[in-house]
């Protein structure tokens, strides 16, 4: 049993709607969250405006005349960003732009790049390995850390035992390394 509400409170409450909230629609969203270990829930809201934002400019160049000279080079500029910071496969056509989603942002994250390289067996240790200041990534990698360049400079750091283990199993440890 509830009291029935008082003027004022009926006003200031007048447009809450208070069976159908914005925040139960989320499903995917956690899901997304949890696949790829997010902490912060704002990191996937930009990724999904910015692919929305992605999605949107495909679709105003598509809409351009295809005789056009402008539409020509900027889809091409477009393409040639997308896949040098690895959210599409290829540089084929503007269609692969719709696929592009929060998702794909997230798989270009650190953690899912080592996981790639199979530098960790599973996100929750490569999280950690991150942490734990395990990871050497090359000096301008925190601002590149997109593009599919970088990859090859995610690296061990020196005094890493993971490192050295590594170099022992492939033999590839040097004397040198013994000392240091």
């Amino acid at each position: 049993m509830v009291r029935k509400l008082k003027f004022h409170e009926e006003k200031l409450l007048k447009k809450v709607d208070f069976i159908n909230w914005e925040v139960d629609n989320n499903l995917h969203e956690v899901k997304v969250l949890r696949r790829f270990r997010i902490e912060r829930r704002e990191d996937y809201m930009k990724y999904n405006k910015l692919s929305r934002n992605i999605r949107d400019l495909a679709q105003k160049i598509r809409d351009l005349d295809e005789k056009d000279g402008f539409r020509a080079q900027s889809s091409h500029q477009l393409l040639e960003k997308l896949y040098s910071i690895g959210l599409i496969p290829t540089k084929q056509n503007l269609a692969l732009t719709e696929k592009v989603t929060a998702s794909s942002f997230c798989r270009r994250r650190l953690p899912s790049i080592m996981l790639n390289l199979r530098m960790a067996q599973n996100l929750k240790s490569a999280i950690t390995f991150i942490e734990q200041g395990r990871i050497l990534r090359h000096h301008f990698i925190s601002v590149l850390t997109a593009f599919k360049n970088m990859e090859d400079f995610v690296t061990w750091v020196d005094s890493s035992k993971i490192k050295q283990h590594v170099m022992n199993y492939n033999d590839e440890r040097d004397d040198f390394d013994l000392v240091v």
